[in-house]
């Protein structure tokens, strides 16, 4: 590995850890990247994390990476691979460690120098990267990778309930059509034998009548259950804190633009630190019905990401830009959100399977991204569930 390379390393951990890379300098360029994270590691005065022989590990992972473009894109592809089923390469999917931070620092060169259709071939590497050059500020170390987010077709988005709608309210129409004036015509003659046909005709009649709303009903739920229902804004932490009764929950004051801050109950004590929320943007669903939580009033949901065995869980994460208090949109689907959505309708639990992130972490409603003005809200980890 050269000494530029190293230096960079060296420079990226001491801003990792809030320290000074020109206290390190001297003889950084004589010493491996081991030595160097030691040093640093000692001086931050943090313990040694009982994950530090993977902490080893990458750093080996980091020193050995090929300068040679060919060896080096093999390298990335087995570190897609890697990538596959994690966020980051180690940590809690929210704060990333001192190897991602070093193994970011060997490759940033090489990744900024790839095509977009070779970025293509190692997704999982471009989404971690992007998350890692956001999530640690490294602007003022490395120039910022471009990447390019996926494309969506959103033609396929158009309702098909509302023509189910048509069609139903169409039958059900149709099907009043045979009760006219030539089949009832018969039935005014008032004898004996006519008397079963007249109490048959208007028992199907009544059957007809029942039919008409159960045909109508289904296409009616589908029309509510929009994801339009949902108010969905842009929000910012302004503070967060450990529930004083509950270890799974943290509460967290966030600002959506109104005259006071909402309290929020989340369940992500066991997945983030507090301190790592404050002045996050977050997307929250503002017009849940507020209630207490173990005593704690709590006036909107926090939406999250969680991967498959719910082992790693972090908040959507609106783009820098995005102003407080704007409303989540979704191209192609139009509507008035609900004043307060009912729990005894069940509206959001129905509506959250539609909610999912796409191969590159990017937060969608069915595969229509969730937009703001500063462009989507997206998630380190792909593939994943929305609640």
């Amino acid at each position: 590995m050269d000494s530029k390379t190293k230096q960079m390393i060296l420079s990226a951990l001491c801003k990792h850890f809030s320290l000074d890379p020109e206290n390190f300098l001297g003889g950084a360029s004589q010493s491996d990247v081991k030595t160097l994270y030691s040093n640093v590691l000692k001086a931050s005065g943090k313990e040694v994390s009982a994950q530090n022989n993977e902490v080893l590990k990458w750093l080996d992972f980091s020193e050995a990476f090929p300068a040679i473009s060919k060896d080096c894109f093999a390298a990335l592809e087995k570190l897609n691979v890697e990538l596959a089923t994690k966020s980051v390469l180690l940590g809690n999917g929210l704060t990333p460690s001192a190897a991602d931070v070093a193994v970011f620092s060997a490759l940033h060169s090489s990744v900024l120098g790839l095509s977009d259709s070779d970025k293509e071939k190692v997704p999982h590497v471009i989404r971690w990267i992007n998350y890692i050059q956001n999530k640690e500020d490294l602007s003022t170390l490395f120039a910022p990778i471009p990447v390019k987010l996926s494309v969506f077709d959103f033609e396929v988005s158009k309702s098909v309930p509302k023509v189910e709608a048509n069609s139903n309210a169409k039958k059900a129409t149709e099907g009043v059509k045979p009760v006219d004036k030539s089949e009832v015509q018969p039935i005014t003659k008032k004898t004996e034998p006519e008397e079963p046909k007249k109490k048959a005709t208007k028992e199907k009649d009544a059957k007809k009548e029942k039919k008409k709303p159960a045909e109508t009903e289904p296409a009616n739920k589908d029309v509510e259950l929009s994801v339009s229902l949902l108010n969905i804004q842009v929000g910012l932490i302004r503070k967060a804190w450990k529930h004083p009764s509950a270890d799974s929950l943290l509460v967290e004051e966030i600002d959506v633009g109104e005259e006071k801050v909402r309290q929020v109950v989340s369940g992500l004590a066991k997945f983030c630190n507090p301190d790592d929320l404050a002045n996050r943007l977050v997307a929250l669903i503002t017009n849940v019905k507020p209630g207490k939580l173990r005593d704690v009033m709590s006036q909107g949901l926090v939406l999250c990401a969680s991967n498959e065995d719910h082992s790693v869980v972090e908040p959507l994460l609106p783009p820098a830009g995005a102003k407080p208090g704007e409303r989540v949109s979704f191209s192609g689907i139009e509507g008035k959100p609900e004043d307060v959505l009912n729990p005894k309708k069940k509206q959001l639990e129905k509506i959250t399977p539609g909610l999912y992130t796409d191969e590159n972490g990017v937060a969608t409603y069915k595969g229509i991204p969730f937009m703001t003005s500063a462009g989507p809200c997206t998630s380190s980890i792909p593939k994943a569930t929305i609640k």
